[in-house]
């Protein structure tokens, strides 16, 4: 259930409500008692490490030097 409160008491107990929402409160802030903003947990997400292991190869030659033609378009040279 949403609780509504106005904008001087969302900012006088703004660390509160931010402790609330992490628990799983939402809240509506109001200015002259007209909803405009709303206070909501973030979802948790599960990050998955190395999806992509085994699905992406990056060559020998990866950290060498660019050819000079290349390097001189990258400067504006060519």
């Amino acid at each position: 259930m949403d609780h509504q409160i106005n904008i001087h008491e969302a900012k006088t107990q703004m660390s509160k409500l931010i402790e609330r929402a992490q628990g799983g409160e939402e809240f509506i802030i109001a200015k002259a008692g007209k909803p405009v903003a709303r206070i909501v947990p973030l979802a948790k997400t599960k990050r998955t490490l190395g999806i992509l292991n085994g699905k992406i190869r990056i060559p020998e030659d990866f950290n060498a030097p660019l050819p000079e033609a290349v390097l001189a378009d990258f400067e504006g040279r060519g």
